[in-house]
């Protein structure tokens, strides 16, 4: 199934709909309430609520449905409950080891890295994404996500993909001037990231989609396209990634893990920085297409707090 998070015409309310064709049915409109409205309030209750949408679906008279290009797509999960992103790619992380004139270190291949992104400023289809003051350097990056239907903890690999509800496209916009100053001090990255992740359009269930298989990846750049990869060429799967994430800690219905992108996924590979007014186009045809225009600087100043005089 194709989950959606949309405003229908002439309204301002965002509702959950799942999506057949050219067409989406607001799931709690069609099922009298007793499906939420709201997809991380699915996500709670997926194991009950994926049957009886499923059942829906396949009821509902045509006149439930919307036309899908009638609707204004938000995020899908607009509202996750975490956001890990990992560094899957193995030709990813060399690249950027080689740019450090080193050699990829062996701790890469004994735990599936990730950093802790923010879970709030979270973008959709369409959306205009803020231009950071604090960037000269602003990039994107293709990726793919899953998202956790089930709790579960300390999960082997192989209970950890039962508790995978879903994947969805994810673009993780980074600042990476920032970012090599952050990673400079060995920590993050933080500002670098958390100022924007865009999510969608779509929702798509574990079942319907095979990442070895289906997930062929295209990045387009104000309509050209300037990269093309496939997730069957990461180096850690997502079980795993799960599995590893939920080692003596719970995984929570909602949480969200990306996959990092692909080499030459991201303009850092490509030699390439965003500029304002840029479309940055991203497709994986089972997912759908995640497009967002980027917005202009309304000033730009350096984030460099020994210049400015702000310090003890």
């Amino acid at each position: 199934m194709r989950f959606a998070t949309f405003v229908p015409p002439g309204k301002e309310q965002e509702r959950l709909g799942v999506v057949s064709g050219e067409r989406v049915l607001d799931l709690a409109a069609a099922s009298g309430g007793r499906i939420p409205s709201t997809m991380r309030a699915f996500l709670e209750r997926s194991d009950e609520l994926l049957p009886a949408a499923r059942e829906l679906l396949g009821s509902a008279p045509p006149s439930g449905f919307l036309p899908l290009a009638s609707v204004r797509l938000r995020p899908v999960l607009p509202d996750p409950a975490s956001l890990r992103d990992f560094f899957a790619f193995e030709d990813h992380a060399k690249a950027a080891a080689e740019r450090r004139g080193e050699p990829l270190g062996k701790s890469w291949y004994e735990v599936p890295a990730y950093f802790k992104g923010n879970p709030r400023e979270i973008y959709g289809p369409e959306d205009e994404v803020p231009w950071p003051w604090f960037t000269r350097r602003l990039d994107f990056e293709c990726e793919v996500a899953c998202v956790v239907g089930r709790r579960g903890r300390d999960l082997s690999p192989e209970e950890a993909a039962s508790h995978l509800f879903g994947y969805m496209l994810f673009n993780d916009f980074s600042a990476r001037d920032i970012q090599k100053k952050e990673m400079a001090n060995l920590m993050g990255p933080g500002k670098a990231k958390d100022f924007a992740n865009a999510f969608g359009p779509f929702l798509v269930t574990a079942d319907e989609a095979d990442p070895r298989r289906d997930f062929a990846m295209t990045v387009r750049l104000n309509g050209r396209t300037v990269s093309e990869g496939h997730f069957r060429d990461q180096y850690w799967g997502f079980p795993l990634m799960l599995s590893h994430a939920s080692q003596c800690e719970t995984l929570h219905p909602g949480d969200v893990l990306g996959s990092g992108t692909f080499h030459k996924g991201c303009g850092l590979d490509l030699g390439l920085w965003l500029r304002p007014g840029d479309v940055i186009e991203l497709e994986v045809p089972v997912l759908g297409v995640l497009r967002n225009r980027v917005g202009a600087p309304k000033e730009q100043r350096e984030l460099n707090y020994l210049k400015s005089g702000h310090r003890p």
